[in-house]
C-alpha cells in the first residue's frame, strides 16, 4: 500500500520512456528540454497545488505513500507533475510525427469559443467554490492566450490528443480518487468543488488536466522550435 502512488507514476511512464528511444522516435534526444518545458508547467501548478493542501482544499492519504514530504506534498504527487505530462507530451509527439491530424484545427475557433462560454457560465454560477472556480479561471486563460495572443493552430489537434489519452486519465486519476483501491489516494472537500464526478473522478480534474497539457505543449513546442 505505501507504494501505491509511486508504482501509479511509474507505469504511466515507463513505457513511454522505453519507447522514447526507439529509432523512429528518437525522443530521448528531447529529455532535457522536456524537463525544462515541464518545469515552466509545473512551478504554478504546484504552488496551486501547495496552497489548496494547506487550505484543505484537498488532501492526500498518506497510507498510499512513501511518507517523503516536500512544502506539504508526498514526493510522489511532486513526481506526478513530471511523469503525467511526460507521457502526455509523448504521446501528442508521437501521434503529430507519425499522423496528419490537420483537420482537427479547423474546429479551434468552436472548441475555444464552445469551452470559453461553457466554462464562464459555470465560473459564474458556481464562483463560491474554489477549486471549480479557479479551474475555470485557469482554463478560459490558457485558451484565449493561445488562440487570441498567441495565434496557435494546433489547439483542436491537441484537444483530439486529449481525447485520445482520456483512458489513460480514467485509469490514472481513477486510482487516485477510489476507484479500485479501498479508499481515495486524494481527497476533496466537497464544499470545494462541483460534486460531479465521472466514476469517482470530479470533473474539474478533466479540465485542469486539459489546461495543464495545453500548457505543457505549448512551452515544449516553443523550446524545441516545433510551432505552427
Amino acid at each position: 500500500m505505501p507504494y501505491t502512488y509511486i508504482l501509479i507514476n511509474f507505469f504511466t511512464v515507463i513505457i513511454c520512456f522505453l519507447a522514447s528511444f526507439d529509432k523512429r522516435i528518437q525522443f530521448n534526444r528531447l529529455f532535457g528540454k522536456f524537463l525544462l518545458s515541464s518545469t515552466i508547467v509545473a512551478i504554478p501548478f504546484i504552488i496551486w497545488d501547495i496552497w489548496f493542501t494547506a487550505e484543505g482544499v484537498w488532501w492526500f492519504d498518506l497510507r498510499y505513500t512513501l511518507g517523503f514530504k516536500i512544502a506539504g506534498l508526498p514526493i510522489e504527487e511532486w513526481l506526478f507533475f513530471y511523469c503525467i505530462p511526460f507521457a502526455c507530451v509523448f504521446t501528442y509527439y508521437c501521434i503529430e510525427k507519425f499522423f496528419d491530424l490537420g483537420l482537427a484545427d479547423a474546429f479551434n475557433n468552436i472548441i475555444v469559443f464552445t469551452a470559453v462560454i461553457v466554462l464562464s457560465v459555470v465560473g459564474l454560477l458556481y464562483y463560491d467554490r474554489i477549486y471549480t472556480l479557479l479551474t475555470v479561471i485557469i482554463t478560459i486563460f490558457t485558451l484565449c492566450y493561445l488562440h487570441f495572443i498567441a495565434k496557435k493552430e494546433w489547439i483542436g489537434k491537441a484537444s483530439f490528443v486529449y481525447l485520445v489519452l482520456m483512458p489513460g486519465f480514467f485509469a490514472v486519476n481513477g486510482i487516485l480518487t477510489g476507484s479500485f483501491i479501498p479508499s481515495p489516494v486524494v481527497n476533496y472537500n466537497p464544499d470545494d468543488f462541483l460534486g460531479v464526478r465521472m466514476g469517482t473522478i470530479p470533473v474539474e480534474d478533466a479540465v485542469y488536466g486539459y489546461s495543464q497539457f495545453l500548457l505543457n505543449i505549448y512551452f515544449f513546442k516553443k523550446i524545441t522550435k516545433n510551432e505552427k
